[in-house]
């Protein structure tokens, strides 16, 4: 089995929880961390933009990633959200068991 860690950014700790809760109760992640206190400086239209965010950090199994982007994007309020997976190289087989037995 393949596992990724998928990031993405939230404009606050309300929509992330609504993300997290979301994912975690449709089976679509183990486990999803929410991480104040992130200033994202970006190029959005044209412009130069810096904004406080929250970051999520949500671990779950390769295969479901479309299932996530989907999930995500029916909450999320960015008209272009920050969705990116990196794949899991290695890990506890302890936890990553724990992911295969709680997710889809």
């Amino acid at each position: 089995m393949e596992y990724c860690v998928i990031f993405c950014t939230v404009p606050s700790n309300e929509v992330g929880q609504e993300i997290a809760n979301n994912l975690v109760s449709s089976k679509l992640a183990a486990c999803v961390n929410i991480v104040p206190g992130l200033t994202s400086i970006y190029t959005w239209k044209g412009e130069i933009c810096t904004d406080p965010e929250l970051l999520c950090i949500i671990k779950t199994k390769k295969n479901l990633f479309k299932e996530v982007e989907e999930a995500i994007k029916r909450i999320h309020p960015y008209e272009i959200a920050e969705i990116i997976a990196l794949p899991v190289i290695s890990g506890s087989s302890d936890y990553l068991h724990w992911i295969e037995s709680v997710t889809k």
